[in-house]
């Protein structure tokens, strides 16, 4: 049975735990967000100069890889956060263990996005609903990576009984960080769309930006999402683990521990 995790409480102790990690939270953080960022740009540039994806490519070819290779990244962000609740140091190099496994990972990440599209495709809350379903596939591959991806899936259905709903409010607690680290770049296409609307309305023709201009806003934009989300990303995932361990605990559902995935199976044992 799911018990009530105290989410206050929760934070407090993550955010007190990693005050006492030996390599900076925020130094990693830094260093994974700037990544993504620049992997981010590579897809930008790589997609430019053709308006559909599908007539260029490269771009989705790029566009797909630096996906992936996001995927491992954020596994390896994964793997500091679980050493520091272990209390295990843990240095910059983890950032890329999730390489040592990227094929599970690459496999995990395929198999998720498809079976939260399919639900998606029934209406718009059952897949948000397989969305929370699913919310601990990667932690489980993270302890065990000699996990087959499908057990992981199936795994975090069965982890997550009784705790979609306090995953949920773990998120909505963390909607002011999410709404501040987006705001620029919010605000930004709001104001392109408003121009090409009053254009449209008008009968005028929009110019767009020059593209010095889009590139300094965007980089801007970005690199302010970067520096709002040092200060909070490393503490929602430790506390997201904290949900996990109590949904492993509670569940009797372990990555680690084969008698107890073969005694959780059952009605619910199912991917769907």
């Amino acid at each position: 049975m799911a018990e009530l995790i105290d989410r206050t409480a929760l934070k407090a102790e993550m955010k007190e735990l990693l005050r006492s990690a030996q390599v900076s939270p925020k130094g990693l953080v830094g260093l994974y967000l700037l990544l993504i960022l620049a992997l981010s740009m590579v897809d930008s540039l790589a997609s430019s100069g053709s308006p559909v994806t599908y007539g260029n490519p490269l771009g989705s070819f790029v566009s797909i890889l630096t996906s992936l290779l996001s995927v491992v990244l954020q596994v390896g962000f994964i793997l500091y956060c679980m050493d520091i609740r272990r209390g295990v140091r843990s240095g910059y190099l983890t950032l890329f263990d999730g390489f040592s496994f990227a094929g599970r990972v690459i496999g995990l990440a395929i198999l998720q996005y498809v079976f939260i599209f399919l639900w998606s495709l029934l209406f718009f809350i059952p897949g948000i609903v397989a969305t929370y379903s699913y919310r601990f596939a990667y932690l489980n591959l993270c302890e065990n990576p000699e996990l087959g991806c499908l057990e992981a899936l199936a795994m975090s259905k069965r982890q997550t009984l009784g705790y979609k709903g306090q995953l949920f409010a773990l998120d909505l607690s963390y909607l002011g960080w999410l709404v501040l680290a987006y705001l620029p770049s919010t605000l930004w296409v709001a104001y392109v769309f408003s121009q090409i609307t009053a254009a449209s309305i008008t009968g005028t023709a929009y110019t767009l930006p020059s593209t010095g201009v889009s590139f300094t806003i965007s980089l801007f934009c970005s690199l302010w999402t970067v520096a709002v989300q040092l200060f909070y990303l490393a503490s929602y995932q430790c506390t997201k683990l904290g949900y996990y361990e109590a949904a492993k605990r509670t569940s009797g559902v372990s990555p680690n521990f084969g008698s107890e995935r073969q005694e959780s199976g059952g009605e619910d044992s199912g991917l769907f």
